[in-house]
């Protein structure tokens, strides 16, 4: 009858086994899911980027006017050509296409003629049209991009990275505006 009574239960070592198991399988849950989050983010950056290049494009095409991208380490903007004093101006008074910062942790890479451009930290300052070049060396402004009234662009790749966990997701524009996604070997 003694031995009946001490198979009834659990000892406190299996139920401690029991727990760190489990324990260690939520953990490996939580980490894979935050793991996946990463993944979102980047995904969301880039359809974000993508969706505003395809907004503009339409625009230039519908109002004949020509704009440019410029990108920075973590951030782009998005410009005007003025064909009154031919350089490159803020777009007036229009909230989609002003700067925008990736969140913290992501960056870009930009790709033209397949060659790695150095990217900026900060926007360049824009030309001034009321002040003349200083020097005849001086290169004007432009961007890193163009989209131009007839539809065509520049073509490049963009990588939309996180440095830390070396995930990427690829972006790339060709000639006629049109943005395809996918990984290095997808595309």
């Amino acid at each position: 009858m003694q031995n009946r009574q001490r198979n009834q239960g659990f000892t406190l070592i299996e139920i401690l086994v029991v727990i760190v198991i489990v324990a260690t399988i939520v953990s490996m849950a939580l980490l894979s899911v935050g793991l996946v989050g990463e993944d979102a983010e980047l995904d969301k950056e880039r359809l974000r980027l993508a969706s505003v290049i395809e907004t503009i494009q339409d625009e230039a095409l519908l109002q004949g006017r020509e704009f440019g991208v410029e990108v920075m380490t973590s951030s782009y903007r998005f410009i005007e050509f003025d064909p009154l004093t031919r350089l490159w101006v803020e777009i007036p008074g229009d909230d989609l296409y002003r700067l925008r910062y990736l969140p913290d942790g992501l960056e870009f890479e930009l790709y033209i003629d397949e060659k790695r451009i150095r990217l900026e930290n900060d926007p360049r300052k824009l030309d001034d049209p009321d002040k003349p070049m200083l020097s005849a060396g001086a290169k004007p402004y432009v961007p890193h991009l163009f989209i131009f009234a007839s539809g065509e662009s520049t073509a490049y790749e963009i990588r939309l990275r996180r440095p830390q966990t070396d995930q990427q997701l690829v972006m790339r524009g060709d000639v006629l505006g049109q943005i395809k996604f996918g990984d290095d070997d997808e595309i």
